[in-house]
């Protein structure tokens, strides 16, 4: 893993940002500005109802302003990734995330997730259920007059 210190090649931060956008790491950001502006026109109107228009057009204006920083936090972010993965890894990462099978990947992903913690907690509380079962009737077997053993 490269040093955390090391700078990265024009070329690799290129790899990493291609990476990083077919993998939709910053999308995840997208309504940050907008619930930032809906959170602060709702605060202001409150105060001042008769200023609604002129707030929501000022604050508006700030927003769209403010929208081209949205470059440094995607920099940041491909700096992060160049760091922890070789610019031929990244291009790797950018091929199979740009192919028809890292799309579905991407979204179906968050779904394959869920059933498989769905799945995952129906065979946990089943092994619980079943070792619990064992332990009870191997204890019987252990200590038939151990108090506290349920009697079958």
């Amino acid at each position: 893993m490269p040093s955390q210190a090391q700078e990265v090649s024009p070329s690799h931060l290129a790899a990493a940002r291609q990476a990083v956008d077919a993998i939709d790491t910053t999308e995840q950001f997208d309504q940050i500005l907008l619930n930032a502006a809906t959170q602060i026109k709702a605060e202001l109107i409150v105060n001042n109802p008769n200023l609604q228009s002129e707030i929501s057009a000022m604050v508006d204006d700030n927003a769209i302003a403010l929208a081209p920083r949205r470059a440094d936090l995607e920099n940041e972010i491909a700096r992060i990734y160049a760091k922890m993965f070789t610019e031929q890894e990244l291009r790797e990462i950018a091929q199979f995330y740009d192919s028809e099978a890292g799309r579905k990947l991407i979204a179906q992903g968050p779904a394959a997730v869920r059933e498989t913690m769905s799945a995952a907690d129906i065979w946990a509380n089943g092994i619980v259920r079943d070792l619990r079962n064992s332990a009870d009737e191997g204890m019987r077997t252990l200590a038939p007059a151990v108090e506290g053993t349920p009697a079958q």
